[in-house]
């Protein structure tokens, strides 16, 4: 089959802020690559690189002439109002083109989505490398979707169910998903398609080339506000010798320098971790990694930091979410601040870079609140932060916790972790903003961050430069966007009325196969 993987474009603020460091879509390209094996015709059209407008994206669709659009972003939640959006102007010049949707989002929230987007015929709910090719297999065969695990669409039923629509034919139709697919436990078995992309076209880091790669899938921890854990079920990692082949491979034959790990937590198994290190080494090559991991592996592997940044990590985000014990204690992060502290500490000391995010609306945070965690960023001395906002998703056991607070941010497509969308009982809006907001010009702007640009290993140097040329971009972005451009509501729905209710007990889509906490889950 003619087979067009659409990526669209994303009105996130890290997306139209950083217009010459993009990244490719490995989510679509990973599901490429066993498209491509199985014999289908596959091609990529990635519209978020140039923020394409979407009748321009509609008339790139009809010239290419697929039969079937698979559509999904890595920003799901805040991208789906573009997708819903791109999606019917597709149906409406190609009534036949069959689209299929995939991605954290639509896992979660297919009930809705297929009620209220007609023009989406199937859903690909969880992993989608092996799901696919049963799908399209299924299409192309003229076969029963019902065969096909994993996904979810609209099928005729005499019953009343959630939103009904009429099928051509008049008769009455119901959102309908099928068993859930199997967890992939050979993550080597499904290749990234990396023939669709064009690597000159993806830069990061101030354009160096770069891709975003997976060693490991899942996270074996229970945060309480994550909304990824539960869509890849399990931990899991790829063979560590075929990973680093496969990363000097892009750079020999590519010229790739910086490889962007998308994994949630890749360190999590040590013995996996230093055979990475070690394979990476033994390849000798000339590229960085850069990736987000827990403090207390670092901490956990101070006897192994000299093989991390002779391997080429050149930076860690580290999830610190919060300053406070208590805080952390509550939504289950496993870490204190004092290991957090020291895995900064330990990173500094190889010359490794530390990214700290510090997550604003856990709590009810008054004015002491931010005076008493700037100090303690201040502290902890991260060579560079990221102030984020809560984004309480359905699925989620912070969804739970939170059911009843208000929102004052309504438009989805600002669900990205970058917009206020809670309300706080103590704080207008534009006083949380200000607090966060004076919070990264102190921390950038103080002596022992400013001696980091002048550090005497180049690529740090060069890295800290960067990060501040970006972030001053996005620092006034922000405040534009938040005076000019985004909207807020005083007396907003709860989370509930907005969104429905929670999902904690549907967190896992796919089926595991070991998984005795999602045994747990269903027994309780």
């Amino acid at each position: 089959m003619r087979v067009l993987l659409l990526n669209p474009p994303h009105t996130a603020i890290g997306s139209r802020c950083v217009p010459d460091d993009h990244l490719p879509p490995l989510g679509l390209l990973s599901i490429g690559g066993p498209l491509i094996d199985a014999g289908h015709h596959v091609e990529l059209h990635d519209a978020d690189l140039t923020d394409q407008p979407l009748p321009d994206i509609v008339d790139e669709v009809v010239k290419r002439a697929p039969e079937v659009v698979l559509i999904g972003h890595t920003g799901s939640t805040s991208a789906h109002p573009t997708v819903a959006k791109l999606t019917r102007l597709l149906k409406e010049r190609l009534p036949a083109l069959r689209i299929v949707y995939g991605g954290v989002f639509p896992t979660y929230h297919w009930k809705e989505v297929l009620a209220a987007e007609p023009q989406v015929d199937v859903i690909v709910r969880g992993e989608g490398e092996m799901t696919v090719v049963k799908l399209l297999a299924a299409l192309q065969q003229g076969t029963p979707l019902l065969n096909v695990r994993g996904i979810a669409f609209m099928r005729p039923s005499t019953r009343l169910a959630l939103s009904p629509t009429l099928s051509p034919s008049g008769e009455r139709e119901v959102p309908f998903a099928t068993p859930d697919a199997e967890m992939i436990t050979d993550l080597d078995a499904c290749r990234v398609g990396w023939e669709l992309i064009d690597f000159n076209r993806y830069h990061y880091w101030g354009k160096k080339r770069a891709v975003v790669m997976q060693f490991s899938r899942g996270c074996p921890h229970l945060c309480s506000y994550c909304g990824q854990r539960g869509f890849w079920t399990r931990w899991r990692h790829r063979s560590p010798k075929a990973f680093a082949k496969e990363i000097a491979w892009l750079h020999r034959e590519h010229g790739v320098q910086i490889i962007n790990l998308a994994d949630e937590n890749p360190t999590s198994q040590r013995k996996a971790w230093k055979e990475l290190c070690e394979a990476l080494i033994e390849e000798n090559i000339d590229v960085e990694l850069v990736g987000s991991t827990r403090a207390g592996d670092i901490v956990r592997d101070a006897d192994l930091l000299h093989l991390y940044k002779k391997a080429g990590v050149s930076r860690f985000l580290l999830g610190t979410e919060s300053t406070d014990e208590e805080t952390l204690a509550r939504i289950k992060k496993g870490s204190t601040t004092a290991v957090d502290m020291e895995a900064i500490r330990l990173l500094r000391e190889h010359d490794i870079l530390s990214l700290a995010t510090w997550v604003v609306g856990f709590e009810e945070e008054r004015a002491s609140d931010y005076w008493r965690g700037f100090r303690q960023l201040l502290t902890a001395d991260p060579d560079q932060v990221q102030l984020l906002y809560v984004t309480p998703h359905r699925w989620t056991a912070f969804f739970e916790e939170a059911k009843h607070r208000r929102v004052i941010q309504t438009d989805q497509r600002r669900w990205d972790y970058k917009h206020q969308v809670l309300a706080t009982r103590h704080l207008p809006p534009w006083l949380v903003i200000t607090f966060v907001k004076a919070m990264e010009v102190g921390m950038q702007l103080r002596p022992k961050a400013w001696k980091r640009l002048f550090h005497h290993d180049r690529k740090i140097r060069d890295a800290q430069r960067w990060y501040y040329r970006i972030g001053r971009r996005v620092w006034f972005h922000e405040w534009a966007n938040w005076l000019f451009e985004e909207a807020r509501t005083v007396d907003g729905p709860s989370l509930e009325e907005l969104w429905g209710k929670g999902q904690v007990r549907e967190e896992f889509p796919l089926t595991p196969a070991f998984s005795p906490l999602r045994r747990q889950r269903q027994a309780g």
